[in-house]
């Protein structure tokens, strides 16, 4: 067989792993309905002959299948030292492995275990908050470690699944994934967002009766915010500091840039400077995806691993 090109794209290899309740199971769901083939809760023995397997795969050039691998803090032995240290020894040799974590805030993982009076797999005993503050600290160096954290406490199941899909879908080895979001202050900060710029500066679109029920894609709304006289100059400058970081990013070898134009409630200013933006960027021959994150004018809470929303969305499994 001939030997594979050292250069040529390899298929990676993500860990995935995080908080119990955070939304792991629902990441490789999403995953495995991208084309990932997805192995989960195997004991960390396992793991280390797997991945000593799909090394010699990769290197041999006989697959291009990404594979994604779930680990927890309840595998048998775990210790995510040892994972780091084998992640880093399959790097320094070329292969593309990757580390996705999925977080979500202590208040929220115990809200989730109150409500569905499910035990904390770190705490069969004691109460969840001891539970999680435990695990927290045996997962500390894999969340370190990670390239990827997603936080899912202000999530719907519908935006986990969303975010996997824009992040994974078309990856490959060497690409920078774009993302251009638009968000409402009153709602709090993207938690993964890279550069943040506010729009509360501009004329606010709420306070005209006649454009408060639409929302930034529509041509009114654009008009009026276009009109103030702060805004050409304002979006110039962001545009051109924008376009001029992004090859930066790309020789620093960042996989995903996050975009974020916030304003009040992220239904207006935020998304119609996020459009254009969307616009210039792709105009310059990138490709990115874009997201309102609050443009519909509510916030849904996380549903993942068996946990319900607290008012209203699909169940997953339990």
């Amino acid at each position: 067989m001939a030997n594979a090109d050292p250069d040529a794209p390899r298929a990676p290899l993500l860990l995935v792993t995080g908080m119990s309740g955070a939304g792991r199971s629902t990441a490789l769901k999403a995953l495995e309905d991208n084309g990932f083939e997805v192995v989960d809760n195997l004991p960390l023995s396992l793991l280390k002959r797997l991945l000593a397997v799909h090394d010699k795969t990769l290197t041999g050039g006989d697959s291009d299948r990404p594979l994604a691998v779930g680990i927890d803090a309840r595998t048998h032995a775990f210790d995510a030292e040892s994972v780091v240290s084998h992640i880093k020894t399959m790097r320094e040799r070329g292969i593309d492995a990757r580390v996705l974590f999925i977080d979500c805030a202590g208040g929220e993982l115990v809200r989730r275990f109150s409500e569905t009076r499910r035990r904390h797999p770190l705490a069969l005993d004691r109460p969840a908050a001891d539970g999680i503050a435990r695990e927290r600290e045996v997962m500390a160096p894999l969340r370190r470690w990670a390239d990827i954290v997603i936080d899912t406490t202000d999530f719907s199941v519908h935006d986990l699944r969303r975010t996997i899909r824009e992040k994974f879908a078309r990856h490959r080895r060497g690409e920078l994934t774009l993302t251009v979001m638009s968000f409402g202050f009153a709602r709090g900060l993207p938690r993964d967002a890279d550069m943040v710029f506010d729009m509360r500066f501009l004329a606010n679109p709420h306070w005209q009766p006649g454009l408060r029920p639409l929302t930034g894609k529509d041509e009114a709304v654009g008009r009026y915010v276009a009109a103030d006289p702060a805004y050409v100059d304002a979006f110039e400058r962001i545009s051109s500091l924008v376009l001029s970081l992004i090859p930066s990013y790309r020789r620093e070898g960042k996989a995903y840039l996050t975009i974020a134009i916030g304003c009040t409630g992220g239904r207006h200013r935020s998304v119609f400077v996020a459009e254009r933006l969307a616009e210039t960027i792709r105009a310059a021959g990138y490709t990115l995806n874009i997201v309102h994150r609050d443009m519909s004018g509510h916030s849904e809470g996380v549903e993942a691993e068996g946990f319900a929303l607290p008012d209203h969305g699909e169940r997953l499994p339990a």
